[in-house]
């Protein structure tokens, strides 16, 4: 039987059974290689007629003690570490260029090290000179933080082997070149190489890795996700340039909770932790008007308030348009199409807009009924009552479907002087003082209360 030869392509990392001149997947040109299967490489030789060892096991019940953790003393970076950072974790940071990637990192490599743990930056961009500038515009130069200005990634392990610190920060990881590998650095084989490399080090020498990774137009981390896969922690910082605020979220994370968010704002002085997200939100939010919806929702373990912004006017098109930011376009149509079909409120021949305020991006569904909320708040000019917070999740039947943790949505509300909120029926709720609960069961009856329609 024929051996069957399979090819790569090295700037996505994409499967291909024959060469060609260029990738279907990106369509770059020349790209595409052969890939060597491990089974018929020197692996295969030298593990014929030898055994290996054998492997301590050990059963569910074994008890070990949990690894310690280090606190840098920016409560927010610390919640999205999942209470600090872990001893020989591998964590992979990813952002936009400009972002504030290394902005973050370099103040948080200044409170690793003056809590006492030896600090080693590695900057594969700029010159060590660079990164003074920046430390001396932050007000870090006299942190005890040691810098580096390299791409080669065997002078960089043997530095760390001999140095011996508690954390290591590589930016980037784009950058770094493996010399036993045969392509350019940034190429999907050198980050795979490189990121392997890096995370082995941290397990074996009990280093904590952080990496700094590029993204794609996408906002996916540059590279194969498979670098995704290798490290414990995946973080990425959100933001629009436009906003001063940014939001560091946890996408992975084998020591915390997953999807926990931590929010900062960009002065002049870096990044200032924020530590009452819904407020800073919500300050610029004036007078009720039409359109204007607030929702409580929750990012990890936290609740956060934020303001949903809909604009809805006549097309001159033949076809409306339909745009979103901060949320999903497909849900967004989903509501439009229950509206209509469940309650009889057409949008067709309109232009639909809408908006997440303060740069947030948001994900889960609890956000149905406050963003149907905003938009027959535009559609029919009408504006909700300014001390009222909307969150409940809309099936395709119509009906209202609980949102977990509805008891902590509340309380929040409450605490930035709401005085009621709609929310679906069902559901655990508990009493909270102050706070007048409004529960419809389905998508009509929500309209016809609020809008005297439906």
């Amino acid at each position: 039987m024929a051996k069957t030869q399979s090819f790569s392509c090295s700037a996505c990392g994409a499967s291909h059974t024959r060469w060609s001149g260029r990738c279907d997947a990106c369509g770059d040109w020349n790209t595409i290689i052969q890939a060597t299967p491990l089974s018929s490489g020197p692996a295969k030789k030298s593990l014929g007629g030898k055994r290996g060892q054998s492997i301590v096991l050990s059963d569910l019940s074994t008890e070990e003690t949990p690894p310690p953790r280090t606190l840098c003393g920016v409560e927010e970076l610390d919640r999205v570490l999942g209470g600090g950072l872990v001893p020989a974790s591998a964590l992979l940071v990813g952002g936009d260029p400009g972002i504030g990637k290394s902005t973050l990192l370099l103040q948080a490599a200044a409170r690793f090290a003056r809590q006492g743990v030896k600090t080693i930056y590695v900057s594969g961009e700029e010159a060590s000179a660079q990164v003074r500038m920046r430390a001396r515009r932050l007000g870090l130069e006299d942190s005890p933080v040691q810098l580096a200005a390299e791409t080669n990634l065997r002078d960089i392990l043997t530095t760390l082997e001999v140095e011996k610190p508690g954390l290591a920060i590589i930016d980037s990881i784009q950058t770094m070149w493996a010399d036993n590998v045969d392509s350019a650095p940034g190429s999907v084989s050198q980050v795979r190489a490189a990121a392997h490399e890096l995370t082995t080090f941290a397990k074996r020498h009990g280093v904590s890795i952080i990496m700094v990774g590029h993204v794609t137009k996408d906002g996916q981390i540059a590279g194969p996700r498979v670098v995704e896969h290798m490290v414990d922690t995946v973080l990425y910082f959100e933001g629009e340039r436009g906003h001063q605020f940014r939001i560091l979220r946890a996408v992975k994370n084998r020591f915390g909770p997953a999807d926990e968010i931590g929010v900062f704002e960009m002065t002049g002085k870096g990044l200032a932790q924020v530590t009452n997200p819904s407020a800073l939100f919500l300050s610029e939010r004036g007078t009720p008007s039409p359109g204007s919806a607030v929702f409580a929702g929750i990012e990890g373990t936290r609740p956060v308030l934020v303001e949903l912004q809909a604009l809805v006017a006549p097309s001159p098109h033949s076809q409306a348009r339909r745009t979103v930011v901060g949320w999903d376009s497909g849900r967004l149509a989903m509501i439009l199409a229950v509206l209509e079909a469940r309650c009889g409120i057409p949008f067709a021949g309109l232009d639909v807009y809408l908006n997440v305020a303060g740069g947030l991006k948001i994900s889960e569904p609890a956000a149905d009924l406050a963003v149907a909320a905003a938009l027959l708040s535009a559609r029919e000019d009408k504006a909700l009552p300014s001390d009222t917070v909307v969150f409940g999740e809309i099936s395709l039947s119509g009906a209202l479907r609980p949102a977990p943790q509805t008891e902590n949505r509340l309380k929040e509300a409450q605490k930035l002087g709401f005085t009621a909120a709609i929310a679906p029926a069902g559901g655990k709720t508990g009493t909270v003082a102050g706070l007048t609960l409004t529960r419809p069961s389905d998508l009509v009856g929500f309209v016809g209360e609020t809008f005297g329609a439906g």
